[in-house]
């Protein structure tokens, strides 16, 4: 076929620089009952306070998993009002391991910000991040709010680094149970976590804070919210799939972070907490939080609700046969539209 005219395009020069800063998002919601019922409204508010709550120049970078329709209708519609930067629509659930590795690849900046889709950004919570990773050296990790358990989890190199500047700067790192017990009932809701279960994981474990030149962050870090320098994510990943694949759907995430730790990058938590972990559905407290900051919302679990709610649903069988009904119903109706 004859070509028509020559193409506007060559010899043009790009009229735009990629910022510093890729802010990627993982979603995943196969349909919208049992686990996954309030998931749209969770993926909705992290992308909703990612937007709201980040001044800074970044790329919106959203990989989903092989969603469901409603999910995905919702994701292509922020992508046409220009919310979305970068959208990538996987027809199959690929893994996550695999995805990271798709994220890290397409991301624009040389720093990831890389987040689960169950995570509300609070305001500041990029200009607190970035100063620990420009102010501390060697950086692999930055999460924005502090798990206690993770002190003594992909450490090793952090913990040596604060031994080593402690002897030589004295009174600067201090050691203890410093943790506000407002982020232990935090973490321990929205994670699942009995209060037995988690003194269990924290037993024998002291909270350490660091001050660097002025910059204060908690010693640990986690990979369900991480902001990564791209060249740091990719060389561990690269390492992780020397065949360019797993075969997994989930796991090997913290073999990633002591890959990331036994290369002697640090791993750090902002000082002042930036984050909240949704969980799987919204509170009466995040949807007070969320007000605040503009954004409207609806809680699908209310205070008064769960003070009321019948015996019967805290039995853990009952809880684990009305999970397998609900999944045995949607694998059901699944396998019927694939063959509609």
């Amino acid at each position: 076929m004859a070509r028509l005219g020559t193409n506007p395009s060559r010899g043009q020069q790009l009229g735009f620089e990629p910022p510093r800063v890729t802010v990627a998002v993982l979603v995943y919601a196969p349909n919208q009952a049992g686990y996954f019922q309030h998931r749209l409204d969770v993926t909705r508010l992290t992308l909703e306070s990612i937007i709201a709550n980040t001044p800074e120049p970044f790329e919106l970078l959203v990989f989903d998993n092989g969603s469901c329709q409603e999910m995905t209708d919702f994701l292509k519609e922020l992508h046409l009002n220009g919310k979305i930067d970068t959208l990538v629509l996987s027809q199959q659930n690929i893994g996550k391991l695999n995805a990271l590795w798709r994220i890290a690849n397409l991301a624009q900046g040389e720093v990831i910000a890389y987040t689960d889709d169950d995570v509300y950004h609070l305001p500041g919570w990029l200009s607190k991040h970035l100063q620990i990773l420009d102010t501390y050296p060697r950086v692999g990790a930055v999460t924005g709010f502090y798990i206690k358990q993770r002190v003594v989890m992909s450490s090793e190199s952090t913990l040596q680094w604060v031994k080593n500047y402690e002897a030589e700067h004295p009174g600067k790192v201090q050691r203890g149970n410093l943790i506000p017990r407002k982020w232990e009932e935090e973490y321990m809701d929205n994670s699942g976590r009995s209060e037995e279960r988690y003194q269990g994981e924290i037993a024998g474990i002291e909270d350490i804070v660091v001050d660097y030149q002025g910059v204060k962050a908690w010693v640990s870090a986690h990979h369900f919210q991480v902001l990564t320098p791209k060249k740091v994510l990719l060389e561990v990943l690269a390492e992780m799939l020397d065949d360019g694949w797993s075969d997994l759907m989930m796991g090997r995430m913290v073999e990633m972070d002591d890959r990331m730790d036994a290369k002697g990058y640090l791993r750090l938590t902002t000082y002042e907490q930036t984050m909240r972990l949704l969980g799987n559905a919204i509170d009466d407290e995040v949807k007070a939080i969320a007000a605040q900051d503009g954004i409207e919302t609806q809680a699908a679990i209310s205070s008064e609700a769960s003070e009321k709610k019948p015996g019967l649903w805290n039995n853990r069988l009952v809880q684990k046969l009305a999970q397998r009904t609900i999944n045995w119903l949607y694998r059901g109706l699944n396998e019927n539209r694939r063959n509609e």
